[in-house]
């Protein structure tokens, strides 16, 4: 079975799927970090956001690789580099919608993808999964919640790590993605037409666990 889950950015999808993996036996594949991993060696190489022929073959001969890691979060690795923390920089996450946008970094990385999951039961997160990357998965779900709450999730999570950042701030970056990743021409963020909607605004982790964990139980 594959289980689709899209959203916006800061509407829980990693740790949601992350939780919904261990707790249904599923593996979890986070095509997030994949582009994101992407973005880090195009920065570090010089590699423009405009330049879409260098940016396609830089994510063709990627070897994007996961092994577990503490509390079920993948270590994410580039060949033999680990660059776990390096793809969750700020930097990075203000680069990654404009190179992900890019037709030949998705074609390749959603063929990654695709390998990934073909051998099992998995839990899949994007913003393309349902719609693109695997339109005939078993269970599709949409989770959403509004700017305000989405940009108060990733402003703690920052503080987690050390770094301030404003509210005000973080939800002008939160808006301003989701219009990016909404307009783009290259697989868009939309919910799939059978994707359940799940507005989590008002819910925390553990009850949207438990409401997916509903969800996929109901498809089995």
């Amino acid at each position: 079975m594959i289980v689709a889950i899209d959203g916006p950015a800061g509407a829980g999808k990693s740790t949601i799927s992350r939780m919904l993996a261990d707790r249904c036996g599923c593996t979890y594949l986070d095509t997030g970090a994949m582009y994101r991993t992407v973005t880090l060696l195009a920065m570090e190489q010089g590699i423009a956001a405009s330049a879409y022929d260098e940016l396609g073959m830089l994510s063709r001969n990627l070897e994007i690789g996961f092994q577990p890691g503490p509390g079920g979060v993948p270590r994410v690795f580039a060949g033999c580099r680990e660059v776990t923390e390096e793809i969750r920089t700020q930097e990075v996450t203000r680069g990654v919608s404009e190179v992900s946008a890019h037709a030949g970094v998705r074609t390749a990385m959603v063929e990654k993808q695709r390998l990934c999951a073909a051998s099992g039961n998995v839990v899949v997160d994007g913003r393309d999964i349902g719609t693109v990357v695997f339109p005939a998965a078993e269970v599709k779900i949409f989770l959403t919640a509004s700017v305000a709450e989405r940009a108060r999730r990733r402003r703690l999570e920052l503080e987690g790590k050390g770094v301030t950042v404003s509210q005000d701030k973080m939800e002008e970056e939160i808006a301003a993605r989701d219009d990016y990743d909404s307009s783009r021409e290259v697989a868009p963020l939309r919910a799939a037409d059978d994707a359940i909607i799940l507005d989590t605004t008002d819910m925390n982790i553990d009850q949207v666990v438990e409401r997916v964990a509903e969800i996929v139980d109901g498809a089995d």
